[in-house]
């Protein structure tokens, strides 16, 4: 593990705050299950579902879009890395706001942890959402799923559902996402092989995952700006670290190889679905190419499945965004730089009961104010989650590099791992934070209509980190311990023992 050059450094953490002293249960979560919470929170079945039409509609892109995925990899690939390392160096349910905190700041830190909450909030409607709908065409039930106040109460139950089974302990957390994640996968692998078996609408080339097959760099990065956020959600695993055996180690191990398995998951299924749909086919239903493909490649009524694999996708990820929210708030509260009332565990269920309790109520209401507005208000707020995403895994990268400096060029492996990768990482989301602004800004673009002059997603995406700077302030008044901490730093030995 890594320690900071400067004993006194330890002594900066408050009672109850480590790695171990926040009444979570210790050794609950076995390597395979960090993995399957970081595979399942990204909701692979939905995200493709949801998404590949439009890469494929990116004019430029069409049949390179299993190129773009794998592009898309990269960035996640890279800030994985980052994860692993600074896990290593301090396992805190926390994560990123920890890590953040440590290398650059309390006031980093602070806005880290903010971001993490508010996509977590600002993904639970789409998510609720998906379920909602999804529980009633998988009875057939068309004019529920059209009727909107039927899917948001639908949508509203999934959410405390999800909010109860992460209140009551970790291991029915870890035993549901197992079952979840098993029917999605077997169900994409399922429709990957018959889709590709019957094909007929194209020929699978090496082209297909060639990104300098696409026609320009503008048409790549546009379809890596959807592309990228469909593996959002991995750092789950992370999350539960502290309750997790070899806390140090494993979890992060455990988010590489979750970036891994979600890269093969996407280009096979992907492949796949163009081979048998074609382009004009896959663009035409972008809204949800796997069930409008469902008929075609499984017939009835095996076409079911595919709504049961988005369904069990979105039901999973609703649960897995609950899990590290509440964790980095409980940390938030430990660390004493919000409320007290947040760090409470429940000695019974080992888990946190104020911070769950809350995230699942705070997305209920976010649900119903978006499904309220319109369904446009809904689709620009998920479009404005890519800058909080950009914003806390840029970061994350960045303070790895900057905590490990010292340690960096002691070896070539150190140097590539845990300081290359790590800042490529950054510079690449910071670019498509950039590049996001650029393309949300513009007239058109988007679902709904300006507020004031400003587009949706800005509003929502910038608005929402401004206001976390603003509650930033508010905490620097009433925490003025916790933003007094001084920088910290490992030393130049801490790499040694892995290496």
């Amino acid at each position: 593990m890594a320690t900071a050059t400067h004993p006194e450094a330890i002594r900066q953490d408050p009672r109850g705050s480590a790695p171990g002293e926040k009444g979570l249960k210790s050794n609950a979560i076995s390597f395979v299950s960090n993995v399957v919470i970081g595979t399942a929170s990204v909701a692979p079945a939905y995200s493709l579902a949801a998404t590949l039409g439009f890469i494929v509609a990116v004019q430029g892109v069409g049949l390179s879009a299993p190129a773009v995925l794998l592009v898309s990899f990269l960035p996640m690939f890279c800030i994985a890395f980052a994860y692993n390392y600074m896990n290593r160096a301090d396992p805190d349910c926390g994560t990123s706001f920890a890590w953040v905190t440590r290398a650059m700041g309390p006031q980093m830190g602070w806005l880290t942890g903010w971001a993490i909450v508010a996509a977590d909030i600002i993904v639970m409607a789409s998510l609720a959402q998906i379920a909602g709908t999804y529980t009633f065409l998988l009875f057939g039930w068309q004019s529920a799923a059209a009727t909107a106040w039927a899917v948001t109460l639908v949508g509203c139950l999934w959410i405390v559902l999800m909010t109860w089974i992460c209140l009551i302990g970790i291991e029915l957390n870890a035993t549901t996402q197992k079952w979840l994640l098993s029917a999605e996968i077997s169900i994409l692998g399922l429709f990957a092989v018959v889709a590709l078996v019957k094909g007929g609408a194209a020929t699978p080339t090496l082209d297909w995952i060639n990104p300098f097959h696409i026609s320009s760099v503008g048409a790549l990065a546009d379809g890596v700006l959807l592309g990228l956020f469909i593996y959002w959600g991995w750092d789950s695993g992370v999350a539960v670290n502290e309750e997790s055996t070899d806390r140090a180690n494993g979890p992060g191990r455990a988010a590489i190889v979750s970036t891994v398995l979600l890269l093969f998951i996407y280009v096979i299924v992907s492949v796949a679905a163009q081979a048998y749909g074609g382009e004009k086919f896959l663009v035409d239903h972008s809204n949800d190419v796997l069930s409008a493909l469902g008929g075609g490649v499984l017939g009835s009524p095996l076409d079911k499945l595919l709504i049961v694999a988005v369904l069990s996708s979105a039901a999973a990820s609703t649960q897995t965004t609950i899990l590290p929210t509440a964790r980095t708030t409980l940390s938030m509260a430990r660390w004493r730089s919000i409320p007290p009332a947040f760090g409470r565990v429940s000695p019974r269920w080992q888990t946190p009961t104020v911070s769950t309790i809350v995230m699942g109520a705070v997305s209920l209401v976010w649900f119903v104010l978006v499904n309220q507005l319109s369904q446009n208000v809904l689709g620009d707020s998920v479009s404005a989650l890519g800058f909080q995403i950009a914003f806390y895994y840029g970061l994350t990268g960045l303070a790895c590099v900057i905590y490990y400096r010292h340690a960096l060029t002691r070896s070539v492996k150190s140097f590539v791992f845990v300081g290359v990768l790590p800042m490529l990482g950054f510079l690449s989301l910071a670019a498509v934070f950039v590049k996001a602004f650029h393309d949300y800004s513009q007239a058109g673009f988007n679902y709904s209509n300006p507020i004031l002059g400003i587009e949706v997603p800005i509003v929502i995406g910038i608005g929402g980190l401004l206001l976390g700077g603003l509650l930033m302030l508010w905490a620097w008044a009433n925490y003025r311990g916790f933003f007094r901490r001084r920088l910290e730093v490992a030393a130049p030995t801490a790499l040694d023992a892995v290496d």
